[in-house]
């Protein structure tokens, strides 16, 4: 039986690779130790969704509590499997550019010497595998603020004549820009992941996404977008806009979708690719007009505040263009809109959160 290995198996990406592959028939090694709540508190504990996952699929889904900078335990984990392991999906990380100036350290070495650590047990044990990194959109740092952006009543958005109206696209250079140092970890694995690829020819691809989401995000005040917003408007916790007159927009992409791109490459992998990944036009929102949709879906209003000052860093405007990907994979596509997540959320959260 072919054997996928995920990391951050209980965060909202790798638990949705767990689920989307054990579906398959496929054995999945998850390896996660629930550092979201070291970075950002008991409510952003994995372990309840760790434990469903080991509930529904018995001994179809082995766990291990392992660190990922742990290269000693690491390397026991792809001893084990060696090549009978297919596929590495790399989810695991710390995700908030605001968390990551509070320590850089732990920042740095979880998300760049992880992948290392990773990449490297890869290539010792199992070089034929597909390797998939969760990368981000933050490569680019704040180049995107540079573009020509309108403002209009609810959003901001960029004329229909520029040649990124469609999305941003992976020609847009990731430097001379401020990234932040969260933006920089991930710029390190991002370039660790291509240069395995082409160095030592492996099957390797970065999706640099924009903001993910879905029902078993465990959102937080510093991480997770939707999620958090969704959960403040049912609990009524107070909820804090971060500058641009709360018009900045992010398209978002449904874990389902993107796990989805992730075995669409793994069927016909490449190497060292590089995909821009998220919603794209399909499915995005202004931080107002995502307001709108929480208040109307959970029939509460949402009680938030403005700051003036914006997330250092923080993009204005970002939309995914996704066509090199549906150019390689034209048979994938995007099924969930902002709205259909957002219900769906709601759904499968409300009794939990209230």
């Amino acid at each position: 039986m072919n054997t996928v290995l995920v990391t951050g198996s209980a965060g909202l990406i790798g638990s949705e690779s767990v689920r989307f592959f054990c579906d398959r028939g496929f054995k999945v090694v998850g390896i996660d130790n629930n550092m979201r709540q070291v970075f950002f508190g008991k409510d952003a504990s994995t372990e309840w969704n760790r434990d469903r996952l080991i509930q529904d699929y018995g001994n179809q889904y082995i766990h291990h509590n392992v660190d990922i900078r742990d290269h000693e335990a690491i390397s026991r984990i792809f001893q084990t499997y060696n090549k009978d392991v297919s596929l590495i999906i790399h989810t695991a990380a710390q995700p908030s550019h605001d968390w990551a100036a509070k320590d850089p350290y732990t920042d740095f070495t979880v998300n760049a010497n992880g992948t290392l650590v990773l990449l490297e047990n890869t290539r010792q044990h199992c070089p034929e595998a597909v390797f998939i990194f969760c990368s981000t959109n933050k490569v680019y740092g704040d180049t995107p603020n540079l573009l020509p952006l309108v403002e209009q009543e609810l959003r901001w958005e960029i004329k229909e004549t520029h040649r990124y109206c469609l999305g941003i696209d992976e020609t847009m250079s990731i430097d001379n820009s401020k990234h932040s140092l969260f933006g920089a970890s991930k710029v390190a694995a991002d370039l660790l992941v291509q240069e395995y690829g082409r160095y030592f020819n492996m099957k390797t691809a970065c999706f640099r996404g924009g903001c993910l989401t879905g029902p078993s995000h465990c959102g937080t005040k510093l991480h997770g977008f939707l999620s958090y917003l969704m959960k403040s408007t049912i609990t009524g916790q107070p909820y804090e806009v971060y500058g641009y007159n709360g018009k900045q927009v992010r398209d978002n992409i449904h874990s389902y979708d993107l796990v989805n791109a992730f075995y669409n490459f793994y069927q016909a992998p490449r190497v060292a690719e590089v995909y821009n990944i998220g919603g794209s036009s399909f499915s995005n929102c202004s931080m107002l007009e995502a307001i709108q949709h929480c208040e109307a879906i959970a029939d509460k209003k949402l009680s938030w505040s403005y700051v003036e000052s914006n997330r250092v860093g923080d993009h204005i405007w970002w939309i995914s263009d996704v066509r090199k990907f549906t150019s390689h994979y034209p048979s994938w596509e995007l099924t969930y809109t902002v709205t259909d997540i957002l219900k769906e959320m709601f759904a499968e959260n409300v009794s939990r959160w209230n």
